[in-house]
């Protein structure tokens, strides 16, 4: 019995999800497992430590090693590695591709190397460049969690390269499942290490972490006739196809990596805890952003891709409007919710421990700014991709470029305010919509100009039902904490917050349906067939351009 348990588990974890529906599956609920595992993580971070020095250096020192994962691994995977190694295998030259594959990870492994070394050596100044306002002994600690973190992102580098492998041979599932193994890891780390090492505790976490995400791959790769080899072969010509892909995306994340930094510089110069309050809140709002914009934005490329070659545009439009509408449909409300309930989500979320009133306060002002332009960060992901599909990448980097401007100095202007922390998340939101606005902008111009009925009206739609949901969630809160229910306790803010959230999410069902919002139509049909989960995952078949549309946003989520 236990033979054919053991057979079974391996069986399912070796299952080829063969078409796009079944793919988008099972990464978007690993993608929400994980993400909900990371909530779990920042209580466990909040409760442990609050918005403390101690978190402001362990946030502070994931910047540096970020970077360089950015760079090297997110640069070469999804732009070069990845097609490069597809190629190769359609043509039925397995044993080439991996021998690229070797090549590739073995340079990158030289790379980062080179790079980590002068980051161990240059680690103090580097952090005073980092966080300039972070006392000297902090600095001497924050050195010391960078270089621990180092040595995380080399157990990354394998691990991302065997994902990629994996996705190629259109294997979801254990990469989907690896990033939970990360978050899993870094809990342990704060749980078990956590009460004898302090801060010490997450950050060998996050070694942990990355191992396990390394680590449970393994076997499938092996399976799959993957050896590693200590070879380079620089003169290949897949080796260099994927030099020559990776370089123009690694200008584009170079530029993304700005914003981040100066972030972390600014809020390090706001006193303690400012970091962990800017950190926390962002990971609060990320979760409508990780889940919706990267499920629509990648169900959306193959289809725009395949009407663009056709020359089919205005299809193209068509499949771009209903994706837009639908981000809208579901981010809008969200960014409604976080503004209006940030104070009692954030209590919930992170209100123990040594998570004080003030932190609190200062968290919920912070995700109620970020939460702002959540519908604007995920337009970005299809807005992107659209050009994308039409074969631009240029324009999207253009475009960030100048929004990385805006927020720098909208940041400077803000955080000398009395918003303090929380104006770094207003600078950030302002440059999020004029990201969007801008490519959307340029978008209409490229494609011939989009009817402006189809594009306004259920725009107008939406955000008339969610300002009339916000308003039905905002007067119950105050009403009930007021008069009736004591939100002192846990319990009653536990109720109170369900209670007004279902209210207003059935007036926004409601106003959806009084306004026939075909969006409203397509998420019950998508939650019909939620019931055929099984299908949904294993069963369907013959459907193409898979590879393409999953890599961007599975690659790292941590």
């Amino acid at each position: 019995m236990v033979s054919n348990f053991l057979k079974n588990g391996t069986n399912f974890f070796k299952q080829k999800q063969e078409n796009i529906l079944s793919a988008a599956a099972v990464i978007a609920l690993m993608m929400l497992a994980s993400r909900f595992l990371g909530l779990l993580r920042d209580r466990l971070l909040a409760s442990y430590f609050g918005a403390s020095a101690d978190l402001d250096v362990y946030f502070a020192a994931f910047r540096l090693p970020d970077i360089l994962f950015q760079l090297i691994i997110m640069g070469a995977l999804s732009a070069a590695f990845i097609p490069v190694f597809s190629e190769y295998l359609s043509r039925g030259k397995e044993k080439e591709a991996f021998a690229i594959t070797n090549s590739v990870l073995n340079a990158s492994f030289l790379v980062f190397g080179a790079l980590a070394g002068l980051i161990f050596i240059f680690a103090y100044p580097l952090g005073k460049l980092i966080a300039p306002g972070l006392a000297p002994w902090q600095i001497d600690k924050m050195v010391v969690l960078t270089r621990l973190m180092l040595l995380g992102q080399f157990f990354l580098i394998a691990s991302n390269f065997l994902t990629g492998v994996l996705q190629s041979f259109q294997r979801f599932l254990v990469p989907a499942v690896a990033p939970l193994m990360y978050n899993l890891g870094i809990i342990a780390g704060i749980v078990i290490l956590s009460p004898g090492l302090g801060i010490y505790g997450p950050t060998l976490g996050v070694i942990l972490g990355s191992f396990l995400h390394f680590i449970i791959q393994v076997p499938l790769i092996y399976a799959f006739g993957f050896r590693y080899a200590a070879k380079l072969d620089l003169g290949h010509q897949g080796v260099k196809e994927v030099i020559r892909l990776m370089l123009p995306r690694i200008f584009g994340l170079a530029v993304s990596q700005i914003d981040p930094t100066v972030d972390v510089i600014l809020a390090s110069l706001l006193g303690a805890g400012s970091i962990s309050v800017f950190n926390l809140a962002l990971h609060l709002q990320s979760l409508p952003v990780g889940v919706f914009a990267f499920a629509i934005g990648t169900a959306a490329l193959p289809s725009l891709a395949k009407e663009y070659t056709e020359k089919n545009l205005d299809k193209f439009k068509q499949i771009f409007l209903d994706s837009f509408h639908q981000i809208l449909f579901l981010t809008v409300p969200a960014s409604v919710f976080l503004l209006v309930l940030r104070l009692p989500i954030v209590r919930l979320v992170l209100g123990t421990g040594k998570f004080d009133w003030a932190s609190t306060l200062s968290t919920a002002l912070t995700l109620g700014l970020f939460s702002l332009s959540i519908c604007a960060q995920s337009l970005v992901h299809v807005l992107a991709r659209a050009f994308y599909a039409l074969h631009n990448t240029k324009t999207p980097v253009v475009v960030s470029l100048i929004s990385v401007g805006i927020n720098v100095v909208a940041a400077l202007i803000l955080f000398h305010t009395r918003l303090e922390v929380a104006g770094l998340a207003l600078a950030a939101s302002l440059a999020n919509f004029v990201n969007a606005g801008l490519l959307l902008y340029i978008l209409d111009k490229k494609v011939g100009g989009f009817e402006r009925k189809k594009l306004i009206l259920p725009a107008t739609k939406i955000f008339t039902a969610a300002t009339i949901m916000g308003l039905a969630t905002y007067l119950p809160v105050k009403i009930l904490d007021q008069v009736f229910i004591d939100t002192s306790y846990v319990a009653n803010l536990l109720v109170l917050t369900l209670l007004v959230s279902s209210f207003g999410l059935m007036t926004y069902i409601f106003l959806a349906y009084l306004f026939d919002l075909k969006e409203l139509r397509i998420l019950i049909d998508i939650l019909k067939r939620i019931r055929n989960w099984p299908s949904i995952f294993f069963k369907l078949k013959d459907e193409e351009a898979i590879k393409e549309k999953i890599i961007e946003g599975s690659e790292h989520d941590a």
